[in-house]
């Protein structure tokens, strides 16, 4: 197999999974099934990519190859043969999707948007809504899914199973709702999405930091859920903060795939569309007067993609945003944020004393960003011992090869040698 080939498949797999799992689900209505063909097209593009050369619609190829899949084992299931003529009935349709996806749908056609929907059933608990999203739109594995969220595989494997087939059995309908009943799931939807894309601007597991391409898939899954509930604020919102985080996209990590951070970025690089777009939909959402946590957060991505450089940065500002913020969020990882903004604002011994409360909460116990603050905030206070140390617990913690270079970095800054 050629490289090309090899680099084809990846590419594919990353930009067409979600794809071809929620096209399957919506046409058999079989969450197993649906992942199982999935895979198997992969594995046939493995193996008849390199003989026959790229197909021109690599996503149609696998989307059609997967059907077909479900059909031939559907056709072996003698009591499935209602399904099998379901399925073939769509056929049809099938082939003229790629055009519609590719010209851009009006959203609530997109089988993607209806999977989040179906998967943020509030029938289902929050932490299964996010890893059934993960799992099907995403394709990361189970254990890579438990990693994130700090639970064991098998731990992960039974939630996911006991959602599906809560979905089965409760006979949930795979659609976006109709308008009545958006409100009770919008805030899951949400929380989906801006999850889907911090995977790709922060990996959890892996060599990369970034996954531009589920960023790009959030916020293209954002506009449409936008356009599907114009009177609802956080929706732009969301919209806002992906845009100008996205914005920066070209100078976050450098030509050795190492972290570059916020204050070491070349602002020349971000991308001024994004901002003023992302500024704009801002404006246009906190007009409703109705700020929630996404629009908090999207103000304070405008005050960093507006400063004209580092030192220009309105760190008052970001920290009384990051007051209101922890009002109506008042999460650990916020406060930690929050943290930050102060110490930027009124002096690292401020910041340190936030970050020391939560340390001692043990609210952030194994989060390798609490250490890794308190390290550069310790830095900053000269306590350069105490800082290695905690340089070397954030290391012991972080999931990616990118960060733990950086901190090895920070920590070789701080004591000479001491990255040993």
């Amino acid at each position: 197999m050629t490289a090309e080939v090899e680099a084809a498949v990846a590419e594919a797999f990353h930009q067409e999974w979600g794809r071809v799992v929620a096209t399957l689900i919506r046409v058999t209505g079989d969450w197993d099934l649906a992942e199982e063909c999935a895979q198997e097209a992969f594995t046939l593009a493995l193996e008849r990519w390199p003989r026959d050369g790229l197909p021109g619609r690599p996503g149609a190829w696998l989307t059609t190859t997967a059907r077909n899949r479900a059909v031939d084992r559907l056709r072996r299931r003698s009591t499935e043969a209602a399904k099998l003529r379901e399925v073939a009935a769509t056929a049809a349709v099938e082939a003229s999707e790629d055009d519609a996806f590719g010209a851009g749908d009006s959203g609530v056609q997109d089988d993607r948007l209806r999977l989040i929907f179906t998967c943020c059933h509030p029938a289902l608990p929050l932490e299964a809504r996010v890893a059934l999203t993960l799992r099907t739109l995403t394709g990361m594995t189970t254990a890579e899914i438990a990693r994130a969220f700090l639970v064991t595989e098998a731990t992960m494997a039974k939630r996911l199973v006991r959602a599906k087939g809560k979905i089965s059995n409760a006979g949930i309908p795979y659609r976006v709702p109709p308008a009545h009943l958006l409100p009770e799931r919008t805030g899951s939807v949400l929380a989906v999405l801006y999850l889907l894309f911090n995977e790709g601007y922060s990996a959890s597991t892996g060599s990369d930091l970034v996954r531009w391409d589920l960023c790009a898939e959030a916020i293209r899954l954002a506009r449409l859920l936008a356009r599907l509930m114009p009177d609802e604020p956080e929706a732009y919102g969301l919209l806002a903060l992906m845009l100008l985080h996205h914005s920066r996209r070209a100078t976050r990590v450098d030509a050795a795939g190492g972290l570059v951070t916020l204050e070491r970025q070349d602002r020349t690089r971000w991308n001024r569309g994004e901002i003023d777009e992302g500024v704009a939909v801002l404006e246009a959402a906190l007009r409703h007067d109705r700020a929630g946590p996404y629009q908090l957060q999207a103000a304070i991505a405008a005050c960093h993609a507006t400063a004209a450089d580092a030192a220009d940065t309105d760190w008052t500002r970001i920290a009384e945003l990051y007051r209101q913020l922890v009002r109506v969020v008042p999460s650990p990882i916020v406060r930690l944020n929050q943290a930050v903004a102060v110490a930027m604002a009124d002096g690292p011994a401020a910041g340190l004393e936030l970050v020391e409360t939560l340390h001692a909460s043990g609210a952030l116990t194994g989060y390798h960003l609490l250490p890794a603050t308190r390290a550069d905030l310790l830095r900053r206070l000269g306590r350069r011992a105490e800082a290695a140390r905690a340089y070397r617990e954030a290391l012991d913690l972080a999931p990616t090869e990118a960060e733990r270079r950086y901190l090895a970095d920070r920590l070789a800054e701080t004591v000479p040698g001491g990255g040993d």
